[in-house]
């Protein structure tokens, strides 16, 4: 059974997976996960929000760009090796739902889909996004992170609704 909880239910939980293994990232009809490790949750313009980070060359970069809701979900331990193959391998060339076995659900409060085997998930309406702007990026940064000026697109989600299973 699902429930709906506060953003400050699961912060840690789903910051600390974020940071582990990482969390999907949902979005598209069908719809396509992309497993994600950089992000952030917190309040911004007075509003729960999540913030997420998606390359041009992704998959799910123009399923972002074709969008207004997304998921993000948490799934348990057993699922790393699910969460590996959503972030090698492309939704262009293989469905990642059909073979990593993942069941799809409706979001209640966003057009989106989740997935039915997490713990926890996020329903979120993109209300801005960016590119990075190299110009104001630390230098470090992209000499680490971006050596083929490859800069993410950052999405703003509102967060609509989060839910914990169980």
């Amino acid at each position: 059974m699902r429930t709906e909880v506060e953003l400050f239910d699961v912060f840690h939980e789903t910051l600390d997976k974020l940071a582990g293994d990482g969390i999907l990232l949902v979005a598209g009809d069908p719809p396509n996960p992309m497993t994600i490790g950089w992000g952030t949750i917190g309040h911004i313009w007075n509003k729960p929000m999540i913030t997420v980070m998606v390359r041009p060359v992704r998959h799910t970069f123009s399923l972002m760009e074709s969008v207004k809701d997304f998921s993000v979900c948490v799934l348990p331990d057993q699922y790393r090796k699910q969460l590996s193959i959503c972030g090698t391998k492309s939704g262009r060339d293989m469905n990642k739902m059909e073979h990593c076995h993942l069941t799809v659900e409706k979001c209640i409060k966003a057009d989106a889909s989740f997935i039915a085997e997490s713990t926890i998930h996020l329903e979120c309406r993109i209300v801005h996004k960016h590119f990075l702007d190299p110009v104001t990026l630390d230098a470090a940064i992209i000499k680490r992170h971006y050596p083929m000026n490859d800069y993410h697109m950052i999405y703003y989600g509102e967060i609509l609704g989060i839910y914990r299973n169980g």
